[in-house]
């Protein structure tokens, strides 16, 4: 199996330390720690935060063909703020080299080989990358997206036409709300809600992540719930997009939809209770957590 990722790569920059980030990274790498074969198609800037990028990428195993050089814009940056419980906001720089991924032959092709891309709201803010990502789309097997708003990055009118192209919706509770304001649902269960917007996008995959809380799956049909597992948060930096790695991976690959879930959400609260975005973890802790809880 092949999953293609899309977007930006950055620098996390925290209060006393910066580490490496990115939604569609921090999936890739993810994915490449549970053995699936996972590529990157993003920009960075030449510059030494540039530089320093593509070599971590290459030293964790991921192929650099598909990162893009741009001359003229920097490496991304994001300023991290986290509040008394760890929960972070952040304050992303732009323009930056993420903003104008082109549709390179090598883009094209990485896709044209992946099951599936996985993409999010943020990097289809500017309309180079924008364009190349609704090109690549056209191209993908199956399209997954991961919502993650940031504004004020975003518009109504964008994040309609991105959930309508994708085969798989993964969005928060928060963003829940906004998404039913902007269809005008008026129900006001989790349950009718995540089904009117499978009916609005004609998606029948459809997961809400509630932070502590778990998640709920909307699976072809059926619905599937996790009330989350016990953890002391430290920070939640790519605690989601871990959870959506390894949720993808297990239904690509057929796994029961709970079991998936189950799994997905223990991964996704290790994470919260570590620090950055990319913590590592062997198959026997994942198993010990779970059965712990």
């Amino acid at each position: 199996m092949k999953i293609s990722c899309f977007g930006e790569v950055l620098w996390d920059i925290f209060p006393h330390h910066k580490k490496i980030g990115g939604a569609p990274l921090n999936v890739a790498l993810r994915l490449k720690t549970m053995g699936i074969d996972s590529s990157i198609i993003t920009r960075v800037g030449v510059d030494d935060l540039g530089h320093d990028l593509i070599a971590y990428i290459d030293k964790q195993g991921l192929s650099s063909e598909t990162i893009q050089k741009d001359y003229q814009h920097h490496t991304g940056e994001v300023l991290v703020n986290l509040d008394s419980e760890g929960t972070a906001s952040y304050e992303i720089s732009r323009p930056v080299a993420w903003d104008f991924i082109n549709s390179s032959k090598e883009a094209l092709r990485d896709v044209k080989a992946s099951d599936a891309i996985i993409f999010g709201s943020l990097a289809a803010r500017n309309d180079i990358s924008r364009k190349t990502l609704f090109d690549l789309l056209d191209e993908a097997k199956f399209k997954i997206l991961d919502v993650n708003l940031r504004p004020p990055h975003y518009d109504s009118a964008l994040l309609s036409e991105l959930m309508k192209r994708a085969n798989f919706i993964k969005l928060n509770d928060e963003e829940l709300d906004e998404i039913c304001n902007h269809f005008s649902i008026k129900e006001t269960t989790l349950h009718k809600q995540i089904k009117e917007i499978a009916n609005h996008t004609n998606t029948d995959q459809i997961c809400v992540t509630k932070g502590g809380k778990g998640a709920t799956l909307f699976y072809e049909g059926s619905l599937y719930h996790n009330n989350g597992y016990k953890i002391e948060v430290v920070d939640t930096v790519g605690a989601g997009d871990s959870f959506l790695a390894t949720l993808i991976s297990k239904l690509l690959q057929k796994s029961d939809p709970q079991l998936a879930l189950d799994f997905a959400c223990a991964i996704g609260a290790m994470v919260a209770g570590s620090e950055g975005a990319n913590p590592v973890f062997e198959d026997k802790e994942i198993e010990d957590f779970i059965a712990n809880q």
